[in-house]
């Protein structure tokens, strides 16, 4: 099988040696050249075609930002971001997602070689990831969300029943939750989600798999996006109508009930399906502790987390969405959950949003949900 060519765009040639060294252990991949800065990346790529690129941000003659921003519009292709974990870094980072990089690798801040010794299979699992992902097209903003919309009649057949009881509340309470989990790809995607529901939405909550530091600036940028009120999670809020609170990176969350009302517990625990946050940590707690009042929303992203919490939901008596492969960056997350029976409609992002507010709301009484773009619904 061929390899992955990768070209390695840097500054540093400290970096860029240590970056070549980590993806050449790897027989899935080869590092076809590397770059100073943007202008000598440009005739690299010219010349050498690479599959994807690892780009830095702060770099000489030309920033990473602005590169990516000339590269994607002239010559669209697959690149992980290599950034500094500062604020700045962050919030460029995030930039750099929403203008169509597939997903960034965070640099230690202390002792450069032992720190990406450590992140060498991230590295590599990040790589593989965009290798598989869609070429990329530049976007600047999400798009409007729609105003109005009427999903398409049901098919004949319908999903398995839930197979044992809804566990929490046995009744349908006042306040619904949505639980949203995502990672590669998900910035861009919870975006799109967030912008087509109201103000008085449902009570929200997210895992999206971030490293600590960037998930309350992802917060801040969904918040000004979102007519929701969005914010970094933080150990006792409240589920309310019209907030929605991120787990933050390094830490676990979960839905737990007092009576009829939700609130998060946030706190420090190991990874769970390789991750912390988990999204499996989320939804089997919206599965214990929400049950029938609970909409499961799972993304794009890599890997199996959510699977597993997911078909928990589901025999729980929630309804679960699934965003399908088409609109997908990586189709690994929504594959599996579908492949484990968790899953109740699969529809593109779009469609999301309002979807999941409808069941929330009690709107859709079917077993299945098919947009009007002709998403293929689980079989």
């Amino acid at each position: 099988m061929a390899r992955t060519r990768v070209l390695v765009v840097d500054d540093s040639a400290l970096m860029r040696q240590l970056l070549t060294d980590l993806i050449n252990r790897s027989p899935d991949f080869e590092v076809v050249g590397s770059a100073p800065d943007p202008y000598a990346a440009w005739d690299r790529i010219k010349q050498l075609r690479p599959d994807v690129l690892t780009l830095d941000v702060e770099m000489p003659r030309l920033d990473g930002i602005s590169f990516l921003e000339r590269l994607m519009r002239n010559f669209p292709m697959r690149v992980v971001m290599v950034s500094s974990l500062t604020e700045r870094g962050c919030e460029t980072t995030l930039r750099a997602l929403e203008i169509g990089a597939i997903d960034y690798v965070a640099k230690p801040k202390l002792d450069l070689t032992r720190g990406m010794e450590s992140l060498g299979e991230e590295l590599l699992d990040k790589l593989r990831n965009a290798a598989a992902a869609r070429v990329p097209t530049a976007r600047t903003a999400a798009a409007p969300p729609p105003a109005t919309y009427t999903p398409s009649p049901p098919p004949a057949t319908t999903a398995p029943a839930p197979t044992r009881p809804a566990a929490g509340l046995s009744f349908a309470a006042t306040h619904k939750v949505i639980a949203i989990g995502a990672s590669t790809g998900g910035t861009e995607a919870l975006k799109d989600v967030l912008a087509a529901v109201p103000a008085d939405s449902p009570g929200v909550v997210i895992v999206q798999h971030m490293p600590p530091m960037f998930t309350a600036q992802f917060a801040e940028r969904l918040n000004r996006m979102s007519r929701m009120t969005v914010k970094e999670a933080k150990d006792g809020d409240r589920v309310l109508p019209g907030v929605a609170l991120l787990a933050p990176g390094g830490q676990q969350m979960e839905v737990v009930r007092s009576g009829a009302q939700y609130s998060v517990k946030v706190y420090a625990g190991p990874p769970v399906s390789r991750h912390c946050p988990s999204v499996d940590v989320l939804f089997d707690s919206c599965a214990r502790q929400v049950g029938a009042n609970a909409v499961g929303v799972i993304l794009t992203g890599m890997g199996d987390d959510g699977a597993k919490g997911m078909l928990a939901m589901r025999q729980a008596g929630a309804r679960t969405i699934a965003q399908d492969e088409r609109s997908c960056v990586v189709f690994g997350m929504p594959k599996e959950a579908i492949a484990r029976g968790g899953v109740e409609s699969v529809l593109p992002l779009g469609s999301i949003g309002p979807s999941m507010l409808a069941m929330a709301n009690g709107n859709l009484k079917t077993d299945r949900v098919r947009a009007d773009q002709g998403a293929a619904p689980v079989s």
